[in-house]
């Protein structure tokens, strides 16, 4: 797709300098690239501020005092009507918020003033942020009242403020025993809460995209894929937290991946009926993928969604029922439920008529369908043998809209 040029501010700029330095005209232009998209924008120079360490509660307000009095508004004024345009979603706005902050602020050259400009740029946009200092830690906190797992969080006036920069120390900061103080000061009249769903993706360049092969058995047949997918998607999800299953599971896919991918499928399974169709998206999610658990892959636990399932090479069962539950709700949006096990992470779907045993939820009767490859070649309706017995919990039902 040919690159939007996206021009955020009344002012167009010739020059471009990435180093801003005092001294320089009253505005710099500067320009980079988000997502298939070319960013423009005017700093004043009043904007650029020192960060002279060591860092403490002292320095930060200075910074603080030094910021809220420079000419600000055009640059905010940009970034949010550049939200609006594209409507982002607040995490996809935090990683505008993040390049931004990295041009004005290389992470690398001061990682305090980076994040200052980060917290910064996000209150004035008009969300709740607070900071966090020990020692020579820095920790960035936005207010949001969603399920956010395996990062620190705080409770403050019945509202829960999550850290938002903990990859940056490694996941490794002593927060509970830690002596962190807030720091109290710069206020905003408007403090919206920050929500960690993405309904959509950016529409990235077709020339971004390159080509994966997939392939799978299904009765004897041989079925090969050509999944157009873009190593960008990685970026975008890199430090994205465990959410909630809901949240994650409606993640779609971008418009390329979803166009080389969903019309074939549909195509491979006209004129089965809706059992051996989902049994062939069963077996597809099941078998083109190679299966690898979180801490072999990433160290830590991580929830893929269906897309970043697609790009890496191994996956585990919570990334593969994210992407069997988006083909199945895509292809036959069908009521379906999440089942969570102590180790294991399937899903159920409720047919006409069940298949194998039930399970059974308001009412209703759910047939296991077992994206995840096991010992033994489960059918439809059947479940490991090594989780009967075990206790597991409905950690999210989806109902189709009518």
């Amino acid at each position: 797709m040919k690159t939007k040029y996206v021009i955020l501010t009344f002012l167009l700029f010739i020059s471009f300098s990435p180093k801003i330095s005092i001294g320089q005209p009253p505005a710099t232009a500067v320009s980079f690239d988000f997502y298939g998209n070319r960013i423009n924008l005017a700093l004043d120079n009043s904007f650029i501020i020192n960060f002279q360490e060591p860092l403490n509660i002292e320095s930060i307000q200075s910074f603080q005092k030094n910021i809220s009095i420079s000419n600000s508004t055009s640059l905010v004024q940009s970034l949010v009507l550049y939200k609006k345009q594209f409507e982002l979603d607040d995490w996809l706005f935090y990683q505008l918020i993040r390049k931004t902050a990295q041009i004005i602020s290389p992470k690398g050259d001061n990682y305090y003033r980076y994040t200052l400009y980060k917290w910064f740029l996000l209150i004035a946009s008009g969300y709740d942020a607070t900071l966090k200092t020990n020692g020579d830690k820095l920790l960035f906190y936005i207010q949001t009242d969603e399920n956010i797992y395996n990062i620190p969080s705080y409770f403050k006036n019945n509202k829960q403020y999550v850290c938002l920069n903990y990859h940056d120390y490694g996941y490794n900061v002593d927060v509970e025993n830690g002596n962190f103080k807030e720091v109290f000061f710069l206020s905003s009249n408007t403090k919206n809460g920050f929500s960690y769903k993405i309904t959509r993706l950016p529409v990235f360049n077709s020339s971004d995209y390159q080509e994966k092969d997939l392939q799978f058995s299904y009765n004897e047949n041989d079925y090969h894929f050509k999944v157009k997918l873009n190593s960008q998607i990685k970026t975008i999800f890199a430090n994205y937290p465990v959410v909630d299953y809901e949240s994650y599971f409606n993640i779609p896919l971008s418009k390329e991946t979803y166009s080389s991918l969903i019309p074939l499928l549909k195509k491979n399974i006209k004129g089965m009926n809706t059992k051996n169709g989902i049994d062939y998206l069963m077996r597809f999610t099941r078998y083109a993928f190679l299966f690898q658990s979180d801490s072999e892959i990433f160290g830590n636990e991580k929830r893929m969604s269906p897309e970043e399932t697609l790009l890496y090479e191994q996956s585990d069962c919570e990334d593969r029922a994210a992407l069997f539950f988006f083909l199945v709700k895509e292809i036959y949006n069908l009521p379906m439920i999440v089942l969570a096990y102590p180790e294991h992470v399937t899903i159920a779907i409720r047919f006409n008529k069940p298949i194998g045993k039930p399970i059974v939820y308001n009412g209703q009767k759910y047939s296991v369908c077992e994206p995840t490859p096991q010992k033994k070649d489960l059918p439809m309706g059947q479940i490991s043998s090594s989780l009967i017995g075990e206790s597991y919990q409905i950690v999210y039902a989806y109902t189709p809209p009518r």
